[in-house]
């Protein structure tokens, strides 16, 4: 009798089940992102006369900033490259905004003198005019993306395609005014639309998610498909 008869074949290990794919975090990401929006956009539209206008400041870092990264980081874990890419990035603009705001504007305004605070405050206008023409660079291409996803997704990326590029030029043109601008005022309008059409997607999306669910809001088609 050889060897290899003499063996006993022992049985081959039961191949592990997949591991099961986490809950879609992009109704939480766009959550975050639209109630932050609204705040800065209420804000920019010259809503908050009788505010302080910094309500959007604390959800900046711990809602549109910290949740909206993290959903970004859950998109990785669903191989959702596009939604990874957004959300990680309007997570990190919310709370580099914060940081911007704590540790840029704050201090530079409160040392400047009186015959260089219109200069201080101008160059802090062209501050963020600069940060939101970069975002609106990005935004493009993601724009164009967005046709992939569907109708709701892509109203998003459109609209905050014009906020960001209308307040580039208002903050651009702003010079020393504390005060919204009519061009930033009408940006802010038009974030208000984007605030509403990122909730919109958030409870679609959401509303599509819910196993049992009998509610189910129409998300629409790709662009191109």
């Amino acid at each position: 009798m050889s060897v290899s008869e003499d063996r006993t074949v022992q049985p081959s290990p039961t191949t592990p089940a997949p591991v099961s794919g986490i809950a879609d975090p992009a109704p939480l990401g766009l959550a975050a992102f639209a109630l932050t929006t609204f705040l800065l956009s209420a804000k920019n539209a010259d809503w908050m006369s009788h505010a302080t206008g910094n309500a959007f400041l604390g959800y900046a870092f711990a809602y549109g900033g910290l949740c909206q990264l993290l959903a970004g980081m859950w998109e990785f874990r669903n191989r959702n490259v596009f939604g990874a890419t957004a959300f990680s990035t309007y997570g990190g603009f919310w709370i580099g905004l914060f940081l911007w705001v704590r540790f840029v504007a704050d201090p530079a305004v409160a040392a400047a003198r009186p015959a260089t605070l219109a200069a201080t405050v101008t160059a802090l206008n062209h501050d963020l005019g600069w940060i939101l023409l970069a975002f609106a660079i990005f935004n493009t291409y993601m724009l164009i993306l967005s046709t992939q996803t569907n109708m709701a997704v892509f109203t998003v990326f459109l609209t905050l395609e014009l906020t960001e590029i209308i307040l580039a030029i208002g903050n651009f043109n702003a010079g020393a005014a504390v005060n919204p601008t009519a061009t930033i005022k009408i940006g802010g309008y038009v974030g208000l639309i984007t605030a509403l059409a990122a909730w919109y997607a958030s409870a679609a999306i959401a509303s599509n998610g819910i196993a049992a669910g009998k509610l189910r809001f129409p998300v629409g088609r790709p662009l191109i498909s």
